[in-house]
């Protein structure tokens, strides 16, 4: 579960991350294709329009963590729609890794356990609601 001031931690820094949005989502595929070379099968050869959907998806979810019931239909078709890129339930570990190894690295000096916890929490309940999603429609 993400708090309240979690949830306060993560809009707050996201917009710092707003400025450089181009670059932290480079950081974030070059360092998730690093970790899992495995993965670079599972997307385009031009990344640029993918790039475009993490952080219109990222800012979006971010806006929207609040009134999460606003947006939950939208994550879960996210989810189910995952499952048609062969994404699999385990697959969400290292794409948080990456994501918060970018955030560190985009923040800098703005990053902190504290701030690395709230991400945390909200990647957690993000990929939650997209596994369960995924399985509900894989059964």
């Amino acid at each position: 579960m993400i708090s309240d001031e979690q949830i306060a931690l993560v809009q707050q820094s996201f917009a710092k991350v707003v400025p450089i949005s181009q670059m932290a989502a480079v950081m974030f595929y070059d360092k998730l294709f690093e970790d899992r070379p495995d993965f670079r099968a599972l997307f385009p050869e031009d990344m640029e329009t993918q790039r475009g959907k993490l952080i219109t998806t990222l800012a979006a979810v971010v806006q929207s963590l609040h009134q999460i019931d606003q947006v939950i239909d939208q994550i879960e078709d996210l989810g189910r729609r995952h499952v048609s890129y062969n994404v699999k339930n385990e697959d969400y570990g290292p794409v948080g890794k990456a994501l918060l190894h970018t955030l560190s690295e985009g923040l800098g000096e703005d990053w902190n356990p504290e701030l690395e916890k709230a991400w945390s929490a909200a990647y957690a309940m993000l990929a939650k609601v997209m596994i369960n999603a995924a399985n509900q429609k894989a059964a």
